[in-house]
């Protein structure tokens, strides 16, 4: 049993020592009673249950004097009319408890008091390693100065104090969400749609797949992105779910070389249409650690799966380097920030002429088969990208096409 106070626990051990003077040793049931009755918030007094336990242990009738009776009816009356040290029961206690409310550890930086200012719609695509501080500004300055969640599913508070530092907020804030039970609790979900901009933190993509998707965790993110209006940005695993369609990783992280061979690669898992339903992200899959990890070719891999698998008539994709972000604002038009390239790919007209299980892929079609656009980051923000349209400006035009699983 968790207590609120240093005080509640001398009580409970004060009557503990009561009992014990009086040789009494079934003083778990009779605590069991107490500490129900407080987390059921009941304030049911302790000598309202003692008829009951008196009953049963018919040893303590015969050795309490009149006096001790009313000492231990004292002792109930104090604690349970107490207002300031009050006795609660962790939920992880009762394991009957523990599996419907699981504990979520939450780490909060700056004010508690919740604010309302008006935020600003937009999206943040951040492709891993060292986070970009002129993007991470960007997004928060777009808060309007009020609370930022964080949520991943595993780490801890890093983001904090950088975040809180680097704009004025009135908070931040890190949830772990690493179970759907978790991801299902109203007090997880609330935070989230209270929040003025969300973050979602780099790890393992099919973690949020698996622990988020269809949950109130889910809901609440499209929430903020469809309703609300805020900023929601990703990092890596973060980035990874942000568009309609998305690598899972559910089996394994598969590489270039194994898509390219086989597109249907056990690794090769996606999804489409049915987790995060941001703006301006429909019929597109992101890919993040770009060129750093050679993910060019597996890209392309996903797209040709989409055009197969699900019959798209156009497919987009989003690739984003370490240490760079696309930042799209409420108009649907983005900047690119950082070190290196961010990566805008659409197929050029039809889909792979060769896509099928065991085989390499192809995807030729007059070696045209996707129209490429790369921009080049900066500190201030480079470029134009116009999501609503898929047209570009301060950048480089080419294309991609696969030849017999061999990216040209």
């Amino acid at each position: 049993m968790s207590l609120k106070s240093a005080g509640a626990f001398g009580a409970k051990d004060w009557a503990k020592g009561v009992f014990g003077c009086m040789g009494i040793c079934q003083m778990d049931y009779f605590f069991h009673h107490l500490a129900f009755y407080n987390i059921l918030h009941k304030r049911i007094m302790i000598f309202c249950i003692l008829p009951s336990f008196l009953n049963q242990n018919s040893i303590l009738m015969r050795k309490c004097t009149f006096f001790q009776l009313v000492l231990l009816s004292f002792l109930g009356l104090s604690l349970a009319c107490s207002k300031t040290e009050e006795a609660v029961v962790s939920t992880t206690d009762i394991p009957e408890l523990a599996a419907k409310a699981p504990k979520v550890v939450t780490y909060l930086t700056g004010n508690a008091a919740d604010v309302s200012p008006t935020p600003t719609p937009g999206l943040l695509l951040m492709g891993g390693s060292t986070d970009v501080d002129a993007a991470i500004a960007w997004f928060l300055a777009r808060s309007g100065g009020g609370d930022i969640v964080v949520i991943r599913s595993s780490g801890s508070n890093g983001y904090n104090q950088y975040m809180f530092d680097m704009v004025p907020v009135n908070s931040v804030e890190t949830i772990i969400i690493d179970s759907r039970a978790k991801a299902d609790l109203a007090t997880v979900s609330d935070k989230i749609r209270a929040a003025e901009a969300l973050f979602i933190a780099g790890g393992d993509q099919w973690n949020y797949v698996n622990y988020w998707k269809n949950t109130a965790t889910e809901t609440a993110i499209n929430y903020l992105l469809n309703t609300k209006g805020v900023t929601v940005g990703g990092t890596s695993a973060g980035l990874a779910v942000l568009g309609a369609a998305y690598y899972s990783a559910q089996t394994g992280s598969v590489t270039t070389a194994q898509a390219l061979a086989n597109p249907y690669h056990s690794y090769v898992t996606l999804g489409h249409n049915d987790f995060i339903a941001a703006p301006n992200m429909q019929n597109t899959i992101t890919d993040s650690h770009y060129t750093q990890r050679t993910r060019q070719g597996r890209h392309i891999a996903f797209m040709a799966r989409m055009m197969k698998d699900w019959a798209y008539t156009t497919a987009k994709g989003i690739g984003v380097d370490e240490e760079t972000a696309v930042c799209i604002d409420q108009n649907g038009i983005g900047k690119v920030y950082g070190l290196n390239h961010a990566y805008f790919l659409k197929n050029a007209n039809l889909g792979p002429e060769t896509c099928v299980s065991g085989s390499p892929l192809t995807w030729n079609r007059s070696a045209q088969a996707v129209q490429a656009y790369k921009i080049q980051g900066s500190a201030t923000g480079n470029g134009s990208f116009n999501a609503t349209n898929w047209t570009f400006s301060g950048g480089t035009s080419y294309f991609y096409y696969v030849n017999n699983g061999v990216l040209f």
